[in-house]
């Protein structure tokens, strides 16, 4: 007789992502960033949860986003290697909301420089009274 067994084997730090990201996502959000590798499955999985309720752009790192153009260069969330790019994307006539996440396996500094693009969009420096 033939017989297996399967485990749910998601790790702590990919499960703790979601979990927040769930939370984060009842909040009223303009849109979401995604920091992460393309060919990361947790930070793919991310985005695609992002996209079920907000406006998602998936991006490598900081340089997805020029702040100077307002462009964001990213991955279609749940769409395998389609990237595309929007000038839009931030609304500036109005506060917005920005929810950011990143992927199990990316380095905070990486996290940090995109926070910082993102508030440069708007003119903002991080650490002057942000």
């Amino acid at each position: 007789a033939t017989s297996f067994r399967t485990f749910d084997t998601i790790c702590s730090a990919t499960q703790e992502r979601q979990d927040a990201v769930i939370a984060l996502l009842e909040e009223p959000l303009d849109a979401m960033i995604v920091i992460g590798g393309y060919n990361s499955s947790n930070t793919i999985s991310l985005a695609a949860l992002c996209a079920e309720r907000v406006p998602t752009f998936h991006i490598e790192d900081a340089d997805g986003l020029d702040p100077v153009s307002g462009r964001v260069h990213f991955r279609v969330a749940g769409v395998h290697h389609v990237e595309s790019a929007r000038d839009d994307w931030m609304p500036m006539d109005r506060p917005v909301r920005i929810g950011v996440t990143a992927g199990a396996s990316t380095p905070n500094n990486k996290i940090g420089e995109t926070v910082a693009r993102i508030l440069a969009t708007r003119g903002l420096v991080l650490g002057e009274g942000v």
